[in-house]
């Protein structure tokens, strides 16, 4: 058994395979998940996990040399919005419309599912590299 950092054994794969500009997509639990893409759900119930708290789990793991949102979290999550700049200080960030990221998400090696149930609280991470 891992002593530490992420448990969830798919998660740790994901990240450990991961290649530079790769990316994997954090979602809340309404984003549609493209044919294809493996989903790694952890959604329990609505609210659990939150985004938030998976987003900082990740972060802990992956390194991350670039983000994308849906312009939309602008005006219908400004709360999320700012927690995650916040945690992304540094971090090149953009911005595309939903349907935009929608697309975006078929690019992914995973689309990992929370129990998030506010509006846009989704991300595209882009792999950096350690070096």
């Amino acid at each position: 058994m891992k002593k530490i950092g992420t448990l969830n054994s798919e998660i740790t794969a994901v990240i450990a395979r991961l290649g530079h500009t790769d990316t994997i997509v954090i979602g809340d639990c309404g984003l549609p998940i493209p044919d294809g893409v493996p989903r790694i759900d952890l959604a329990l119930k609505p609210g659990l996990p939150s985004f938030i708290e998976t987003l900082e789990i990740i972060l802990e793991e992956m390194q991350v040399e670039a983000a994308v949102l849906a312009s939309e979290i602008r005006t219908h999550n400004a709360a999320v919005e700012r927690q995650v700049k916040e945690m992304l200080s540094g971090t090149a960030l953009s911005y595309v419309s939903h349907e935009e990221f929608k697309r975006l998400t078929g690019q992914a090696k995973a689309v990992i599912r929370t129990g998030e149930a506010t509006p846009y609280a989704n991300i595209i991470l882009s792999s950096g590299v350690i070096f």
